[in-house]
């Protein structure tokens, strides 16, 4: 369930009519490991499970393959209002110490942060040997559109899709916050055990640096948005070696960070 209808008062020039729209829905989802509270999120409901699962590999609380059991605690309007994960304490990562005290709003990914340390994340750069064509930027964007229902019915939700090397869609999902779109498409490719095909995230909205670092940490080495991207997200994509691509829209796009992985004396169209 992703969208509600809701009534409205229509007003064009000195018109004034009633009106019936499709509203994304946000909802809070609140968290348990083991049954004790670890935060509350706010997303659009469906793919909870995905979800989790990305967020939880995120924020490096769980990084094994073997697959998570999740139970529904309660539900709200037939939507999931807590949703319990059983991990193993000696399988729990150092993320779980950084308790997450605050709530976590669909628009903020690093909302409950405590210290500006718990920002800093280390691992090797990447690298990308698969020279990215920017005609085909275009066709894998036109791949996500034609799948955002949401979006067409509402005007307010975001997009996230993940591809292969070869341009191949492996999954896409939607959802009010942007990094909550991100969250479930990692955690579908990790429950389905296909996260190291991935190699280009393409987002609907801007980037900022919480959508880098989620990258980074799924070792995708390509960042493709439709919008502007933040000084931050460039700062952490040269540091990372992910190329960061932004204004994605027809003709246009502006490489930020690692512009080496694109194609040279190519013509876009």
């Amino acid at each position: 369930m992703q969208t509600f209808i809701y009534q409205g008062l229509k007003i064009t020039d000195s018109n004034q009519s009633s009106t019936e729209d499709n509203l994304v829905v946000e909802a809070p989802l609140q968290i348990n490991i083991n049954n004790d509270a670890y935060t509350v999120v706010m997303r659009t409901p469906d793919n909870d499970f995905e979800l989790i699962r990305g967020l939880l590999y995120a924020e490096d609380i769980y990084k094994k393959s073997s697959a998570l059991e999740f139970e529904i605690i309660k539900t709200t309007q037939n939507i999931p209002a807590i949703i319990n994960v059983n991990i193993s304490k000696e399988n729990l990562g150092k993320g779980y110490l950084n308790k997450r005290t605050l709530l976590s709003v669909s628009s903020c990914g690093i909302c409950g942060k405590q210290e500006l340390k718990d920002l800093e994340i280390s691992g090797k750069k990447l690298s990308n040997k698969n020279l990215l064509s920017a005609n085909n930027i275009h066709k894998m964007f036109v791949k996500m559109s034609a799948l955002q229902n949401t979006f067409k019915d509402t005007g307010g939700s975001h997009a996230a899709a993940i591809f292969d090397k070869k341009n191949n869609l492996l999954s896409i999902k939607e959802d009010i916050g942007r990094h909550n779109a991100v969250d479930k498409i990692v955690g579908d490719l990790l429950i389905n055990n296909n996260l190291k095909a991935a190699n280009y995230l393409l987002v609907s909205g801007r980037v900022s640096y919480e959508i880098v670092s989620k990258a980074f940490i799924a070792k995708i080495p390509v960042i493709i948005a439709v919008s502007a991207c933040s000084s931050l997200a460039v700062d952490f994509a040269k540091e990372f070696g992910i190329c960061l691509i932004g204004f994605t829209r027809e003709n246009k796009m502006t490489v930020y960070a690692n512009p080496s992985y694109i194609q040279n004396n190519e013509t876009y169209v």
